[in-house]
């Protein structure tokens, strides 16, 4: 990973995040932006491995940067840095293809870790959301996969890149080719209308997988 853009309009908070950014990636180069249109006029230029993205912007909504590499260059793992912890907040993140959800509150510390589980191909979630939607699924229960309309095979796949196989590992552990991993993957996001590898881990907690 050689690059990285931070969205970020408070200058003190812009500099930390950067500061993390380029200790768990020495090898990278962060450019720092303050609004939305700044965003988009970089991505449009440029690709970034990693962006890492504030909701709440002076001219608009870090949700908009979200669906344009969604649509534009879904291989850019984005993560979402802000104080907003509502749940309509973190659905309408992933929803836009968000690969992790974290929030500024959390130490130095966690989020460098963070960021090296999502490059290794986890979802991340700061602790307090993830603790806040295990309380939500333990208070509904699991639901059946089965409900769902994914096949047998299809639970198998969506438990193992939940935890956070590669479709390289799904392969070499099911003995099936990757682009037979990579065809169940596409059947299994539209059979749950998910668009990221974190909304197909909420599932698998959800499901109980």
């Amino acid at each position: 990973m050689k690059k990285a853009l931070i969205v970020e309009d408070i200058p003190e908070t812009a500099n930390w995040v950067r500061r993390v950014v380029e200790e768990a990636f020495p090898e990278i180069k962060a450019t720092l932006v303050s609004t939305l249109n700044e965003a988009l006029c970089v991505l449009e230029k440029d690709c970034h491995p990693m962006v890492l993205v504030d909701l709440g912007l002076p001219d608009g909504s870090g949700l908009d940067i979200l669906r344009y590499l969604q649509r534009q260059q879904n291989k850019t793992l984005a993560v979402v840095l802000t104080v907003m912890a509502e749940d309509e907040m973190l659905l309408a993140a992933f929803s836009a293809g968000a690969a992790g959800y974290l929030l500024k509150e959390q130490s130095a510390a966690e989020m460098k870790e963070s960021l090296l589980r999502l490059e290794q191909g986890n979802p991340i979630l700061s602790a307090s959301i993830a603790r806040r939607l295990i309380d939500h699924f333990r208070q509904t229960g699991p639901e059946k996969a089965e409900d769902s309309g994914l096949t047998s095979r299809e639970i198998e796949i969506l438990a193992l890149i939940s935890r956070g196989f590669r479709n390289k590992d799904v392969s070499e552990k099911l003995n099936i080719s990757e682009n037979t991993v990579a065809s169940h993957i596409k059947s299994i996001y539209q059979k749950l209308a998910i668009s990221s590898r974190a909304e197909a881990s909420f599932y698998a907690t959800k499901f109980g997988l």
